[in-house]
């Protein structure tokens, strides 16, 4: 006779050291530390990037909220992703809890060797079927920007960008991104 799974709780994410990020997802508790420099530099850069325009509305069109690190409650999931974006037309005041239940309308996940796998084969399909419009995936090592749209809950690849590409990627596209100021190096 075998055991009855134990489903992680919040309770277990709250139980977590505080340098290590947790999540639930399909009912297992994932936890890694802290990111690295390479990566923190790649989620920063492309927040900054994004905030004037999109998120404070300074030279450009606005109408965003634009979070690093928010914790979102999708079902029974519980997922962090690197960052997030809402249209505030969907999202009109932020949430008094920690955490927003709403799928945001774009992701962005920095990958890393030790999150890569849990980004791309857990984590995209739970933002597909909670309804996230947009991911882009950054790869810091590869030096890469690959962006997808959510088409019937299925990811369309839009492009993969390199090195110092400057794109105009989707849902952001008012406006460039130079990659090459994402890299450490």
């Amino acid at each position: 006779m075998t055991a009855a799974r134990k489903f992680a709780t919040y309770e277990d994410l709250l139980a977590l050291p505080e340098n290590e990020v947790g999540e639930i997802i399909h009912g297992t508790l994932y936890a890694q530390p802290r990111p690295r420099p390479k990566h923190v530099r790649a989620a920063s850069k492309i927040g900054g990037r994004l905030d004037g325009p999109f998120d404070a509305g300074e030279s450009g069109p606005g109408g965003w909220w634009i979070f690093d690190e928010p914790e979102l409650h999708l079902g029974p999931d519980v997922l962090v992703p690197d960052l997030a974006g809402w249209r505030r037309e969907r999202l009109p005041r932020l949430p008094d809890a920690a955490w927003f239940e709403l799928a945001p309308d774009w992701v962005c996940e920095v990958l890393s060797p030790s999150t890569v796998r849990t980004d791309r084969v857990l984590k995209l399909p739970r933002y597909a079927a909670a309804g996230v419009m947009h991911c882009w995936l950054v790869d810091p090592d590869a030096r890469t920007l690959e962006a997808y749209e959510n088409e019937n809950g299925r990811w369309l690849l839009l492009g993969v960008w390199a090195g110092e590409d400057t794109p105009r990627v989707p849902p952001f596209d008012a406006i460039e991104l130079p990659l090459a100021s994402l890299w450490a190096d």
